[in-house]
């Protein structure tokens, strides 16, 4: 069980510059303004990818999986103060976000996976 934390510090990084505002949007969305400050979607995914890379790192399969969506929809419902329902819907409308924001810039020539022919 060997975690390298520069890789962890990279990824906290960057999950901040791409999740925390898809969060936070979601968020402000289906909890209201009062319930989801930028700050508590910044916490929830440092805190998220810690416990994502330490629990992956220690067990795996489908049902380490569910635990682990329990416990970062748990994050969710104590930052953002509201039920396990809203959570999840949450969840899934910062997903819907992120990949219209994908499919926007890859549409714009900005992609993750840009192949160029030559």
């Amino acid at each position: 069980m060997a975690i390298d934390l520069d890789v962890l510090l990279i990824q906290i990084v960057v999950n901040i510059i791409v999740m925390a505002p898809v969060l936070w949007l979601a968020g402000r969305t289906l909890a209201g303004k009062e319930n989801a400050k930028f700050v508590d979607a910044i916490w929830i995914v440092v805190l998220g990818t810690v416990i994502s890379t330490v629990f992956n790192a220690m067990f795996d399969g489908i049902i380490a999986a569910i635990i682990l969506l329990i416990i970062l929809l748990g994050l969710v419902k104590h930052f953002f103060d509201c039920g396990w329902l809203k959570a999840f819907a949450i969840a899934v409308l910062a997903a819907i976000i992120f990949v219209v924001i994908i499919v926007i810039l890859g549409a714009i020539g900005i992609g993750l996976f840009t192949l160029w022919a030559f």
